[in-house]
């Protein structure tokens, strides 16, 4: 079928009643809704009046809940939000069933002009972050910085890891992986979703594990859950196929504004080796390499991420009040190498100075 079809499962106002994502202290969830979509909104309120808007975007089968940790480092220097994409987390699916990157980039843009938040520190994960270089590159208007952590951007040889996933694209697959893990635990679901995504599984406490194991039964109670994530899937890999100037890379090179990338050195679903190639694409580019982290460094190590999130705003003169220029710490989570855009690769383990 094609992502564009209508979607297989009830209209929103009738889906069966399930509970809603978690809430961690100090947040807020506010549902809102736009034409064709109805978004969930995570929040937190920030540490005090006047600081910039961050929006933050979560990757295939994720959702905002991905980014508390992250969020709640930077309440001091950001107002932070974080969506659902349609028909993940919260929100249900769009009306028009269309899971593709333009899509999910269409609701981003939707939900920034409505509410009038742009320009806004834009941070992506996974497919987050090639919806997040789409945005930046169609309305530059809309993003005052990019923040990607291990983007779904092309790539000619995927690793075998994320094969299964990019499976999912292929028609009956997902009704068939359904089939085949019926008897399946929500507790060996989520673990096998932590050593695919963690760089050390370990690294997740007994708290974040049953919380994740709640999060999981809830989604599998979502009569369109496989069906969002296929479709999604099916729109990574048709992205990955555009050419031209709808192209990712193509369009990675448009963006103007300021970026972050994060890459995990053990991240089995993008490349690590990706990384150089994403410095160069990105005009005005800093790197951050963290050989022990996975897919979601952001989750892994947010101390690091967020070190280096307050080490683009001092670099782009974007320093809140009281903060003074050189304050802020080098990341130092596991082997990390920080770099500006045109550095030398560097050994593993080595942290350099950001150049713009």
């Amino acid at each position: 079928m094609s992502s564009t079809e209508l979607p297989s499962v009830p209209p929103a106002n009738v889906l069966p009643r399930v509970a809603p994502v978690g809430v961690e202290e100090g947040e807020r969830l506010r549902s809102v809704e736009l034409p064709g979509i109805t978004l969930t909104v995570r929040s937190r309120p920030p540490a005090r009046e006047g600081l910039p808007p961050a929006l933050y975007v979560h990757g295939l089968g994720g959702s905002s809940q991905n980014w508390s940790p992250l969020m709640a480092l930077l309440e001091d220097v950001v107002d932070g939000e974080a969506i659902d994409l349609p028909g993940f987390g919260d929100s249900p699916p769009p009306d028009d069933g269309d899971y593709s990157v333009t899509a999910h980039a269409r609701a981003v843009i939707r939900f920034l002009d409505a509410f009038g938040r742009g320009p806004v520190h834009l941070f992506g994960n996974s497919l987050g972050g090639a919806v997040s270089t789409r945005v930046a590159a169609l309305r530059p208007d809309l993003v005052r910085t990019l923040t990607l952590v291990s983007p779904a951007l092309p790539e000619l040889r995927v690793q075998r890891s994320a094969v299964p996933t990019g499976l999912l694209a292929l028609p009956g697959v997902a009704a068939l992986f359904t089939r085949l893990t019926r008897q399946w635990t929500a507790e060996q679901r989520v673990r096998g979703v932590m050593a695919l995504c963690y760089g050390d599984p370990g690294r997740v406490t007994p708290e974040g594990f049953r919380a994740a194991v709640q999060e999981m039964e809830r989604r599998l109670r979502l009569p369109y859950f496989w069906d969002a994530m296929a479709r999604s899937a099916r729109g990574i890999v048709d992205a990955y196929t555009l050419g031209g100037q709808h192209g990712l890379w193509r369009q990675a090179e448009r963006v103007l504004a300021p970026t972050l990338l994060v890459y995990g050195g053990r991240d089995q679903l993008v490349g690590f080796r990706m990384a150089r190639r994403a410095a160069r694409a990105f005009r005005d580019s800093r790197l951050l390499t963290l050989p022990d982290a996975g897919h979601v460094a952001m989750m892994e190590y947010p101390d690091t991420v967020a070190t280096a999130f307050r080490e683009l705003l001092t670099d782009t003169g974007e320093r809140t009040a009281g903060q003074r220029p050189g304050s802020v710490e080098q990341p130092t989570a596991g082997a990390a190498g920080f770099k500006g855009v045109g550095a030398d690769e560097g050994a593993p383990g080595t942290t350099e100075g950001m150049g713009g």
